[in-house]
């Protein structure tokens, strides 16, 4: 079965940092890219970041404080983040892409990771 399990959250203070694990299984790790989402309450889901075996991609509201990388031979995914401000609150969730790399969204998502970014 596919599984993906974000962790790493918690409570930390603006200004601080974070890195936040994706451990994935189930599927050829390399061969999908995987994403990182959050979502704020009240608001939607927003993508963060999206990582294959050989290219990387940030949405545009990340202004370069989100890092995601990979190691193939944990099949993991980290997204890390610095200057954490309180608007960071959220749960943070991977998930694995349909088809590997571009379009066709994302099938399997794992349970979240809640950040609480204390002013």
């Amino acid at each position: 079965d596919v599984q993906l399990q974000a962790s790493g959250g918690g409570l930390v203070q603006a200004g601080g940092s974070l890195r936040l694990s994706c451990a994935t299984a189930g599927f050829t790790f390399d061969d999908y890219a995987i994403a990182w989402f959050r979502q704020a309450p009240g608001k939607e889901r927003e993508e963060l970041a999206c990582a294959s075996s050989s290219d990387t991609t940030y949405s545009n509201s990340v202004e370069g404080r989100f890092t995601t990388s990979r190691d193939s031979a944990k099949n993991a995914v980290y997204l890390e983040i610095d200057s954490l401000k309180p608007e960071d609150t959220a749960v943070y969730f991977c998930t694995k892409h349909l088809t590997g790399w571009g379009p066709g969204g994302y099938d399997y998502w794992g349970q979240g990771t809640q950040v609480t970014v204390s002013s």
